[in-house]
Parts: structure tokens; sequence; C-alpha cells
């Protein structure tokens, strides 16, 4: 019976090398539940974009859309927080940021607006101040991540960021530039990203969590309904100050912990109910940033040409085809041809716009000379370090 470590007296002779090198190293694996939940989400993202062109005396819709709106930002912030943890001022890290929100955010505001003149507006104004529909989100992300070594330094991050949200509810004046109202009005549910953990998610996968969640939901289903002829949808946006909407400013910070708390009930069920295992549309969670860039200008030319004032989309049949469509449409731009034919504009290298990092080279030596050298056993799978990414 031979061993790879021979006995030699009180001693153990290692074996040869390259044996050792021979042995599996770790892999990193995209975390499924993650891809999935991504997926998921933009997808609802989508459906919401589709419903909110359908709410003028449909209660029914409107009720699912505040529901909706209530927790699939929400969701999709928490996610891109959690995976922004290990970001810093790095030069590395600068040039993702810069690569992967700053130029997406400046050629897709180019082409939204030479969509509208084509469509609509020959006279549309071009303006990096002001977010073109969905795009305010890539101006929140870059804010955010740029701010993120502040919240992983302070003491009480969640609620600093729930104190700024509250004071940016009650002041009109911060006007529209970058869309700052929602910048800092969902500023605690990334913050809340940064702080969570592993665990916290293994809590809401359980199933005693998703059996929860059915209760939940249903509740806030009947809450949505009867909120319907009481309160402002322009709530659910956070893009406003509470006095803009009609109510008295002192109602901003009431208004801002009421919603928090029910995004992160409900942002809590939706995790609950995403699928751990791969799926069919787990791979598709790479793309989300694609989906969600390409799916508006469908949904703004169909709002140019009054496509959603078709009688048919009046009609309960017309309602769940629109659904389904807008799923369709978000699923395929989430696609590898569609990834592999806009990578250059959607996630774009730019090696030649920046300077040499100085410490690559070394760190490139450093890991091939950890390479040569002889590793222990390690498990098979690591997790996989996707902070590097726009996650939306």
């Amino acid at each position: 019976m031979t061993s790879s470590l021979r006995s030699h007296g009180d001693r153990k002779t290692p074996s040869p090398p390259d044996q050792q090198t021979q042995r599996p190293q770790p892999s990193r694996q995209r975390d499924a539940f993650f891809d999935n939940a991504k997926y998921l989400a933009i997808v609802l993202v989508g459906i919401g974009h589709a419903w909110g062109q359908i709410l003028d005396g449909n209660r029914t819709v409107e009720t699912l859309y505040r529901v909706l709106y209530t927790f699939h930002m929400p969701a999709f912030i928490v996610i891109s927080g959690y995976f922004s943890r290990s970001f810093d001022l790095s030069p590395r890290r600068v040039k993702r940021l810069i690569t992967g929100v700053a130029v997406p955010y400046v050629v897709f505001e180019i082409a939204y607006t030479l969509h509208r003149r084509a469509s609509e507006d020959p006279q549309s104004d071009f303006s990096l101040l002001d977010p073109t529909y969905l795009l305010w989100f890539l101006c929140a992300l870059f804010v955010w991540r740029l701010t993120t070594p502040i919240w992983q330094t302070i003491r009480w991050p969640l609620p600093i960021s729930l104190a700024i949200a509250g004071l940016a509810s009650v002041t009109p004046s911060i006007g529209n530039d970058l869309n700052m109202q929602r910048v800092l009005q969902f500023l605690p549910c990334f913050v809340l990203g940064l702080v969570l953990r592993p665990e916290h998610f293994r809590l809401v996968r359980r199933r005693a969590a998703r059996i929860a969640a059915v209760p939940v939901v249903a509740a806030a289903v009947a809450v949505a309904w009867w909120s319907v002829p009481r309160m402002e949808t322009g709530w659910f946006y956070r893009n406003a100050a509470m006095t803009d909407t009609g109510l008295p400013w002192w109602s901003g910070a009431i208004v801002t912990i009421a919603l928090f708390g029910c995004s992160v009930v409900l942002t809590a069920c939706f995790f609950a109910w995403v699928p751990g295992r791969r799926m069919w549309f787990t791979a598709l969670g790479a793309g989300t940033i694609y989906g969600y860039l390409l799916h508006g200008f469908l949904v703004k030319e169909g709002s140019y040409t009054d496509w959603f004032k078709q009688p048919l989309l009046d009609q309960p049949l017309g309602e769940i085809g629109l659904t389904v469509l807008g799923a369709a449409v978000v699923t395929l731009f989430c696609t590898k041809p569609v990834q592999r034919a806009l990578r250059f504009v959607v996630e774009p290298k730019m090696d030649w716009a920046f300077r040499s990092d100085p410490g690559a080279a070394a760190r490139g030596r450093g890991e091939q000379e950890s390479k040569a050298q002889p590793r222990p056993a390690a498990p098979a799978a690591a997790p996989s370090r996707e902070g590097e990414k726009v996650s939306v």
C-alpha cells in the first residue's frame, strides 16, 4: 500500500511537486440563487414598465403595479449593494465603474435622446444631467458605489442613510439634476445590501420563509387594492419631495420609513421564492444590464406611437398578453447573442483611456508565482467575485 506521504522516521516526505500541482484547483462558480434573482427582478421591471402604460382606470392592474413597485427596484438595488461590498477606490475598480456604469450612461442617454427625436420630438435636448427614463439607475449606482467606502467605515450606515432619504423627501429644492431625489431616497436599499451577509440570505431561503411569504404578499395585495383611490402612485417612484405630491412636509420622514419597511418585507418575500438551484434562465442573470437598458426603447416607442392605447389592452386577455410580451422581450435582451453584439457599448474595455496600473504587473507576477508553488488540497468550488460587474 502506497501513500503520497511516506513515513521516514518521525518525518514525512511530501510527494513530488509535479504531483502536487496536478491536484484540483478551486474554481470560481457563480451562485445560481443570485443569477436567478437578478433575472426574475429584471423581468419584473419590464413587466412593471409595460403595466405603467395601461394604468388609467384599471384598478386591478394598478394594484399589482403598486405591489410590484414596492419591491422590484429595491430588490435590484439590494443585490447591487451586496455585490458592491468589495468596492474601493483602487484604480482597477474605478476603471470598472467608469466603463461599466458611466460610459453606458452617456452612450444610452445619447441613444434615448436620438430615439425620441426620431419618434416624437425633433427638438428634444441632449442633457447628461437629466437622465432619460430608466437611466436614473446608472446615475444612482455611480454615486452609491463611489460612497461605498464611507458606508463601510461609519458605525450606523443604515440609520444614517434612512435619515438622508428622509431629509431628501422634505427638500423640494434638490431639483432633478441626476435624478437626485431617487438617488437619495433609494440609498437605504443600497446600504442595506452593503451590510447584508450570506447568512442573511440563507434565512429567507428556508422553507418556513417561503411559506410565510404567501400570506404576507396576499396582505400586500389587499392593502394595495385599498390604497388605489386613496394614495398617489407617485409615492412609489421616490422621485419627488412629499410637498410636490400634495402632502405636508413633515410626512416625508414617515412615508420614507414606511415605504422602506414595506420594501424590505416584500423583497424578503421575493428572495424567499427565488429558486436556489440552476434553472433554464440562470445563465441570463449575467446579462440583466442588457435587458434593463434595451427594453426601454420598446416601451418608449409604444408610448410615442400610442400603441398602448389599443382597445385590446383594456381587456383581461390583452393585459395578460402584454405581461407575457414584456417578460419575453426582456428575456430576449438578456441572451448571449445580444450580449456579444452590444458588449462594446455596455461593457467596453477602453484600456486606451486609462493609465497603466503599476501594481497590476506585480500582482500578475505574484499570481503566477503562487500558482507555481505547491498548494494544499482545496474545496472544489469557491464563491465568485461579482462585485466588479454592474448588478442590475
